[in-house]
């Protein structure tokens, strides 16, 4: 048994959607968190936390700081992490110019395994403790990162990229041997440690109508495993399904026709979808991951957060690097403002934290594991700091309430802003003397 040990400093972490309820969130100007083994022991007010410390606890002070639940990114290509900032037209040209070329190196077990520990060293730099994650087609690709997050304990999700078909021949598989793969990797890595699989067809373009029927077969013989792919990013693309697939109703419809809408199945972006798609999404349970960053970058178009709310939707954030320009959910939380404003919505800050933490756990089926810091959950969580950079400093000190404070954190945050990360009860980074892997 490993002792314990206590931060007191603000906490912030929610019990629901804020748009909801304004008491689903939960906040303490002076509050903390206790850990012991890895998890939780208890969260809220300081005063009620002081009598459950042992004697032996270690605490740390760190009043003038602000502990919320770790970021959860939701869509993520971590094989793109050195092409991210490249200039290109749009999504299909980006895709060939710059994206399979950087992912052919992916063959290469040693290069994936490099890039894996520099993206999750950035990744936790960002205080994001959990993401879902898109490797490329090739198994050791998947090997590399889970192998480097499972030495970290880091609650992730991941897996193989699926496409046989109309991509570069250097990363095509087939049906067969695409499902043969996946079968082996959620075999191997699924549940092992914190690592859980994400069965990935990239998009309905690039994988055959016998690999979207692998793809749900295999869905359904594991209904816990996650889904990851895209859908209605882009209106070339859009068109592009329309005339590969004329007897599905639409693009949303193609992956809905195999099986893979469902609960724990995420689709990056959602821009152009119609309210039947909508209605379609909320009754399934699956999931809208948001990627401004990414969407402003390639051109694709604006996410209409307040139709999907009407819709009932479930909605998460995701950086989509490389063409999202960030890894930082803070950075994310930024663009969606921005995005959510030229829809005509207004999106508070409260809810873009609540979007990042407690709402992904949430939608994903994780809420019992991470993203909340209640009592029994796994100890994941970032330390933020106000006076992170001077401009920063000298807006926080202006801020007479929550909503002030952690609208500032978002619209003028990034990696500077997080002091420490912590995964599984552990330090993982910290800014000032960064623990590198």
């Amino acid at each position: 048994m490993t002792k314990q040990r206590a931060l007191r400093a603000k906490l912030l972490t929610f019990t629901g959607d804020p748009a909801q309820s304004q008491d689903a969130v939960v906040f303490h100007e002076d509050g903390g968190v206790i850990v012991e083994n890895g998890r939780v022991l208890a969260s809220g007010a300081w005063t009620s936390l002081a009598a459950q410390l042992a004697p032996d606890a270690n605490v740390r002070e760190l009043r003038d700081k602000l502990i919320v639940p770790g970021f959860i990114d939701t869509h993520v290509h971590y094989p793109q992490t050195e092409m991210i900032a490249s200039p290109a037209p749009g999504l299909l040209p980006w895709l060939e110019t710059w994206t399979f070329p950087a992912e052919r190196r992916f063959e290469d077990p040693a290069h994936a395994g490099d890039v894996a520990r520099f993206f999750l060293d950035e990744l936790l730099a960002c205080g994001t403790t959990t993401a879902l994650v898109h490797c490329t087609v090739h198994p050791q690709s998947v090997d590399a990162f889970f192998a480097a997050s499972h030495a970290r304990n880091l609650r992730m999700v991941a897996g193989k990229v699926l496409m046989d078909c109309r991509c570069p021949a250097f990363l095509r598989d087939t049906a067969q041997s695409g499902h043969d793969e996946s079968a082996a990797l959620i075999a191997r890595w699924h549940g092992r440690g914190r690592q859980l699989y994400a069965l990935t067809p990239r998009f309905a373009i690039t994988s055959s109508e016998a690999q979207l029927e692998a793809c749900g077969a295999l869905a359904k013989q594991h209904p816990d495993v996650f889904i990851q792919s895209h859908v209605a990013e882009n209106r070339d693309e859009v068109r592009e399904v329309a005339a590969l697939f004329p007897d599905r109703r639409s693009y949303l419809d193609v992956y809905d026709h195999y099986g893979l809408l469902r609960r724990r199945a995420v689709y990056g972006h959602c821009i152009h979808l119609d309210d039947g798609d909508r209605r379609r999404m909320a009754a399934t349970g699956a999931i809208a991951a948001h990627c401004p960053s990414s969407n402003l970058f390639l051109g694709s178009g604006l996410f209409d957060l307040g139709e999907a709310t009407r819709a009932g939707m479930a909605v998460t954030l995701g950086t989509d690097v490389g063409g999202g320009t960030s890894l930082s959910m803070l950075q994310t939380m930024n663009e969606a403002h921005k995005v959510a404003r030229l829809s005509g919505h207004h999106l508070d800050a409260t809810r873009m934290f609540w979007l990042a933490t407690a709402g992904a756990a949430t939608a994903l089926d994780l809420a019992d594991r991470v993203g909340t810091l209640a009592p029994g959950t796994e100890a994941d969580f970032a330390i933020l700091d106000p006076a992170a950079t001077p401009l920063l400093a000298r807006r926080t000190a202006r801020a007479t309430s929550l909503e002030e404070l952690l609208f500032a954190f978002a619209l003028l945050g990034d990696d500077r802003a997080v002091f420490e990360t912590w995964a599984a009860g552990q330090c993982a980074h910290r800014r000032d003397a960064a623990v590198r892997h």
